[in-house]
């Protein structure tokens, strides 16, 4: 049998929930029967968040991912300089606006070294991003930065809902703006590429929503359908891809969720997540689709209202780590490109338990 795939597991927001959501995750048996998780964080807040949580946790430093796994110790490798001693939970630092991203970039290093088979990260404060002066809107960005990743998009996966938004952190009114034919296009074509190549679905179907209520009512409420979505629909089409739309946003995510199609292609971030959340509260799972790497991540914020107090739910992040197990124990180490190619997904045959 292969070896359990070495996945880093990164801290996101030091003064956020991610340190709790970690330990939380990581006594779950679960986690230690599909992988070898390698924690990469800060040691002194991983301590601070043990002692919350009321846990005697062993807690090894390494300086290199570790070989094989131990449930009975949390190893976890020292991803920043930045000095951490006197943050504060639920609080702004740039501090940690630093730290979280060091944190990310160690990882994607280690896995662009192939020094470890996934990464799964805890969330980030877009707001400590800034303070830092740090100029990427969230991880997706700079994971495509760092990899080299020219098309990208973000699969929001859960149980009976699948979305991928073609717009990601912007505000609206340059969402609407950004949105061209293209850029739907080359979302649905990474969509329909995942569910076919790793979830091991042979004939995907694609619901592309539309923009305006009604879809539009055929230009009486904006004719972003007809001049924008529907030419990507037929361009799919064309490719033999099975697109569906523009459809009714209203009633699209229910048909979805009914089973009608295998994933929903939103046109800008919050009229996808915000049906995925509500039907799969915590257990939905960030995917990462078009990166030479497997990343998966939590479907929610740094939740600094409840940071520290021990009653963050470890839901989505315990699922984002089971994903990126199944996700490297059947695909593999990622195979990257020569010096001067251009960077691809490396995608094989998935299959996941109906």
């Amino acid at each position: 049998m292969n070896a359990p795939p070495v996945i880093a597991i990164t801290m996101g927001d030091p003064a956020g929930v991610g340190p709790e959501i970690i330990l939380k995750a990581l006594t779950r048996p679960e986690v230690w029967e599909v992988c070898t998780p390698l924690v990469v964080g800060d040691p002194l807040i991983l301590e601070r968040a043990a002692s919350l949580l009321g846990k005697r946790v062993p807690i090894r430093v390494l300086e290199r991912p570790p070989e094989s796994s131990n449930p009975r110790e949390v190893t976890v490798l020292k991803g920043t300089d930045q000095d951490l001693t006197d943050i504060s939970w639920g609080k702004l630092d740039p501090r940690c606006g630093r730290a979280q991203v060091d944190f990310i970039r160690t990882a994607v290093d280690m896995a662009l070294a192939g020094e470890i088979q996934a990464m799964v990260t805890a969330p980030i404060h877009k707001v400590g991003l800034k303070m830092a002066g740090v100029p990427f809107p969230g991880h997706t960005e700079m994971l495509a930065q760092w990899t080299g990743a020219k098309n990208f998009a973000m699969m929001l996966a859960g149980k009976r809902l699948n979305v991928v938004p073609v717009t990601l952190h912007c505000s609206l009114r340059q969402a609407l703006e950004d949105l061209s034919t293209e850029g739907i296009r080359q979302a649905a074509r990474l969509a329909h590429r995942a569910l076919r190549e790793w979830f091991g679905i042979a004939a995907p179907r694609l619901a592309v929503a539309g923009l305006n209520p009604h879809a539009g009512e055929q230009g009486l409420f904006g004719d972003e359908e007809e001049r924008i979505i529907l030419p990507a629909v037929k361009l799919l089409e064309a490719e033999g891809i099975q697109a569906f739309g523009p459809m009714v946003p209203d009633a699209v995510f229910k048909m979805a969720a009914d089973g009608l199609f295998h994933a929903v292609v939103a046109m800008y971030h919050d009229q996808g997540l915000i049906p995925l959340k509500l039907l799969e509260r915590d257990q939905a799972v960030n995917l990462t689709l078009g990166l030479p790497i497997i990343r998966t991540s939590v479907d929610h914020g740094t939740a600094y209202d409840i940071a520290g107090s021990g009653k963050a739910s470890e839901g989505s992040l315990l699922e984002a780590v089971m994903l990126a197990a199944r996700l490297a124990q059947n695909i593999g180490t990622p195979v990257l490109p020569k010096p001067g190619e251009p960077r691809e997904a490396h995608t094989g045959p998935m299959s996941f338990p109906s």
